[in-house]
């Protein structure tokens, strides 16, 4: 799976070992982890494990998230796409929409800019039949993010004693929204 996606300002494409230094810093980040059971990683080791882990989804689910990076400095910004999870709703596995971002890239529309990039690639390219997402109840912008991108609030679930919003998007929806 070689993903190259571009945008005006960004490249979107497949997390790389060198990468583990951006990754540490976003990851090392309280405010990054605030509505994700507050656990920053401590070391570079945990940042190769998470591009590892990834990397592993690549070949196991043919997809995965994927590292951003601008385009005028080459600088990580963070990670987006989709992965396939098992394991946040027990009932359901599914393909996940999701995005991290570096704190000092908040508030300049790149989550938004690149979540629509992935649910693209995801109805046009894989053509999956509908993409979900979670976000904590309390996590305002990444609500936010998810309903102004035209995912459809389904119903609250429980996920480690914290409630989350569920969201979901089908095809035709999408298709709709073009």
């Amino acid at each position: 799976m070689k993903v190259h996606i571009e945008t005006d300002r960004l490249i979107i494409r497949e997390l790389e070992v060198f990468d583990a230094e951006g990754i540490f810093d976003m990851d090392s980040n309280i405010d990054v982890h605030e509505f994700l059971g507050n656990k920053p990683i401590k070391t570079i080791d945990e940042a190769h494990k998470i591009i590892d882990i990834i990397r592993k989804q690549y070949i196991s689910n043919g997809i995965g998230r994927w590292a951003i990076i601008d385009k005028k400095t080459d600088d990580f910004i963070g990670w987006t796409g989709l992965k396939y999870e098992e394991g946040l709703r027990t009932e359901f596995n599914y393909y996940d929409l999701g995005y991290r971002l570096r704190k000092k890239y908040w508030g300049n529309g790149i989550a938004s800019e690149t979540a629509i990039e992935s649910l693209k690639y995801g109805f046009e390219k894989l053509n999956l039949k509908e993409i979900g997402a979670a976000a904590d109840i309390n996590h305002i912008a990444s609500n936010r993010i998810l309903k102004k991108i035209g995912l459809k609030f389904i119903e609250t679930f429980n996920y480690d004693g914290v409630t989350h919003n569920w969201y979901n998007m089908v095809k035709t929806d999408w298709t709709e929204l073009k």
